[in-house]
């Protein structure tokens, strides 16, 4: 694809429509304009719309836009000098366009994500009266949308701007500044279609990252918009064998859920081995939760100190989980 919008004599506008696509995602090769003039990428409705000018950079997405239609528009405020009439290369160029489908692609997972048995994850809305404390704490976690099409699952760790995922979804602040952070993508009722706005944000600056141990520490852009969804704690204490957990999570890139129904049927969302194998020896702890792809990077919360005693990302039943306490000591000059 290759498209160029507000050049000399060109179209100004023009629309992207999949049907049907959950989102629309262009990427910008180019955004050649003068002072004062700027490109708007909205819903045709207006109701979200992101703004970009010549202070950003060539070769980068936009942010998406939630639907199936993005429409893009050049604005000119002036023209000095004439300069508009013979400067022939101001465009804005667009060679790609990405689109979100019922079941995205999940982002290079260690191993694939596993319901283990029936499927007992629920979406995130459907705790809000029968677990309330679990249903707050899902509101730290947030879908990661990365390079367009990737997806795994992120979370604030500390009051601070921190957030967390896998070291297989992204390693580099190059890639963090082209990673979406959706918080409050969750369905409005339990068992709905209808979700509510996400909050959206963009990744930053990788702080620490390893692969062995499978994290990945960064920030992001525009923070004051999210602080208001919480935050998780690690657990500096190895949870015990028969502990319950639940799993707050983005399986498959779809509104929030939540596996690990209080008091469901023992051995389901518990600790399984809480001196499991990973990528080293005694690095992990394992669980039957129900996972998928996309879900990698999810925290995995201890029902007693509703703490994070795990950062999820492997499957096979049992899936399993980085060791919070072995993160929190770690991280704790970060956090």
């Amino acid at each position: 694809m290759d498209r160029l919008i507000g050049n000399v004599g060109g179209p100004k506008r023009e629309e992207f429509a999949y049907p049907g696509a959950s989102y629309v995602k262009v990427h910008f090769d180019r955004l050649t304009m003068l002072p004062g003039d700027y490109v708007t990428v909205s819903n045709p409705e207006r109701t979200e719309s992101y703004r970009y000018d010549e202070s950003d950079p060539d070769g980068r997405w936009a942010m998406s836009i939630t639907g199936d239609t993005a429409v893009v528009e050049v604005h000119r405020e002036i023209n000095p000098l004439g300069l508009r009439d013979i400067t022939g290369d101001l465009g804005i160029g667009i060679d790609r366009v990405a689109r979100g489908d019922s079941r995205p692609a999940p982002a290079r997972p260690g191993r694939e994500e596993s319901v283990c048995g029936t499927d007992t994850s629920s979406d995130a809305v459907c705790y809000e009266s029968k677990d309330p404390v679990a249903y707050t704490k899902s509101k730290a976690t947030a879908r990661l949308l990365i390079n367009g099409t990737e997806l795994c699952t992120g979370w604030r760790v500390g009051p601070k701007n921190r957030m967390i995922t896998n070291n297989h979804c992204l390693t580099t602040s190059g890639e963090a500044y082209d990673t979406e952070v959706w918080f409050n993508y969750q369905c409005a009722k339990c068992g709905g279609y209808d979700v509510f706005k996400p909050t959206k944000v963009w990744g930053d600056q990788v702080l620490a990252t390893d692969k062995t141990y499978d994290y990945t520490l960064f920030t992001v852009d525009g923070f004051p918009s999210i602080e208001k969804f919480g935050y998780l704690t690690l657990d500096t204490v190895r949870p015990g064998k028969g502990q319950e957990l639940y799993v707050p999570q983005h399986p498959s890139g779809e509104p929030a859920k939540i596996a690990g129904t209080k008091g469901e049927a023992v051995g389901n969302c518990e600790v399984d081995n809480p001196d499991y194998t990973g990528y080293a020896a005694h690095s992990d702890v394992s669980y039957f939760c129900d996972t998928a792809g996309g879900s990698s990077g999810s925290p995995v919360i201890s029902r007693a100190t509703n703490r994070v005693v795990a950062l999820h990302h492997f499957g096979g039943c049992p899936n399993s989980g980085v060791r919070g306490d072995l993160l929190a000591g770690r991280l704790r000059t970060y956090l």
